[in-house]
């Protein structure tokens, strides 16, 4: 009887301690998430004050200017929940007025590249956390708490 009793002991002993790393784990991708999200709103905020800068510097023709000016601040006073839409505008916007002004060809690729990897990175995080929140073992015995369940983010971001 007693090792009957040492084996249920054993047993629960490793459920509890895989149950406290899973536990520590999905903590630690929501953390994360956080962290990406912060890095792509950088980002993003960068890459709008660059087109600001690119509309307002006198350098591409006045409905380009205008254009460009406008998406800029679009996105940059945009609610949560009208984010997304906005940022893809911004996007659409800088594909169709062609800014291929010399000076600012190189830096607004590498914002526009940075905003890619930036939403990538995310996303990817995004999708690690949902599957190790799909499991089973988080659902039955809700290891993940209270936090709400992240979202990817689905940007037109010239890729």
């Amino acid at each position: 009887m007693s090792w009957a009793l040492l084996a249920i002991g054993v047993v629960l002993l490793l459920f509890g301690a895989y149950a406290s790393w899973t536990a520590g784990r999905l903590d630690r991708l929501h953390h994360r998430v956080e962290l990406a999200r912060a890095s792509l709103d950088t980002e993003l905020a960068r890459r709008s004050a660059l087109v600001g800068e690119l509309g307002g510097s006198g350098m591409l023709d006045p409905a380009s200017s205008l254009l460009l000016l406008d998406a800029a601040h679009r996105a940059r006073t945009a609610s949560p929940e009208e984010r997304e839409q906005r940022e893809s505008a911004l996007t659409r916007a800088i594909h169709a007025t062609g800014t291929d002004v010399e000076p600012w060809t190189a830096e607004l690729n590498l914002a526009m590249r940075r905003v890619q990897l930036a939403r990538r990175f995310h996303n990817d995080i995004v999708v690690s956390t949902r599957e190790l929140r799909r499991r089973r073992l988080v659902s039955w015995f809700r290891l993940a708490g209270h936090a709400p369940m992240p979202a990817t983010i689905e940007l037109e971001d010239g890729r």
